[in-house]
């Protein structure tokens, strides 16, 4: 038997059936500058560019959530149109900046006097992991951020604040899971101007990439053990205060952070920053 040709057979590329070439669909392009609203056909991911090569744009979603995607031709809708998305343009990476949270920074400019409403968190810790991240977001918006103490006396704070139209409050907590105490507190406060957010673990330590020292995973603290002393201890550190500075010390952006922090704290910006 002679041998086969298979030049134009089932193992060469995807071409027409009879025999002539496909000619591949042309798309518009459009720059992946920092910020283009996009849609991505495949998976439906609908949200801001943040970063871009030949292979992968990662789109921020509206909870603030990085989504890796193909970067295929004619694989992204802008304005309902298919687009192929390419380099982007010298002067948008040249003269754009992102702050720790993914955000396009703003323009140097003078500071802005705070606005009246205001961002709660739990305690000192979850303040300066917040002012670490979103620092630049929040001085940008005017939104100061004020720490609880704890959560116990949640109700009794807002009724003091007094919140309404133009005076909103957020409120960030930490374990806010079903039938957790957190949850239950959560639950007395019913206030148009009121947002309460949280993320999922028993410590917002815990919320950082345990990766990011050393760890594949953070240690499981048994019950009855304080969580703070409990992890210093399993990592061998013994002051929670010298932990927590390394520990932050490590964070650069909200990539470093679980998604379920990132998307509450977002969406408690949005709602604080947002005129009544």
């Amino acid at each position: 038997m002679g041998q086969q040709n298979y030049s134009n057979g089932i193992l060469t590329n995807l071409d027409d059936i009879d025999g002539a070439p496909m000619r591949r669909k042309q798309y518009p392009t459009a720059p992946a500058n920092a910020g283009l609203e996009v849609t991505h056909q495949a998976s439906g991911v609908i949200g801001a560019v943040v970063e871009w090569t030949d292979a992968a744009v990662i789109i921020r979603d509206d909870s603030g959530r990085d989504r890796r995607v193909r970067n295929q031709p004619g694989g992204f809708l802008i304005g309902g149109q298919p687009h192929s998305l390419v380099r982007p343009t010298p002067t948008a990476t040249s003269g754009t900046t992102l702050t720790a949270s993914g955000s396009i920074a703003a323009p140097n400019q003078p500071a802005k006097v705070a606005k009246a409403s205001r961002l709660l968190v739990e305690g000192l810790h979850d303040a300066e992991l917040v002012e670490r991240v979103w620092g630049d977001d929040l001085r940008d918006e005017g939104i100061v951020v004020q720490s609880l103490d704890g959560a116990d006396d949640l109700a009794e704070v807002v009724a003091m604040f007094g919140p309404r139209p133009n005076r909103r409050l957020g409120v960030l907590l930490d374990h806010l899971v079903d039938h957790s105490k957190e949850s239950r507190i959560a639950a007395t406060v019913d206030h148009p101007d009121v947002l309460i957010r949280g993320h999922r673990f028993i410590d917002i330590w815990a919320a950082i990439n345990p990766t990011l020292i050393g760890l594949d995973e953070w240690p499981d603290i048994p019950r009855g053990t304080p969580w703070k002393e409990g992890i210093c201890a399993a990592v061998g550190v013994a002051e929670p205060r010298q932990f927590w500075k390394l520990l932050l010390s490590k964070v650069t952006s909200y990539k470093d952070l679980d998604p379920s922090l990132v998307g509450a704290v977002e969406e408690l910006i949005d709602f604080v920053a947002e005129p009544g």
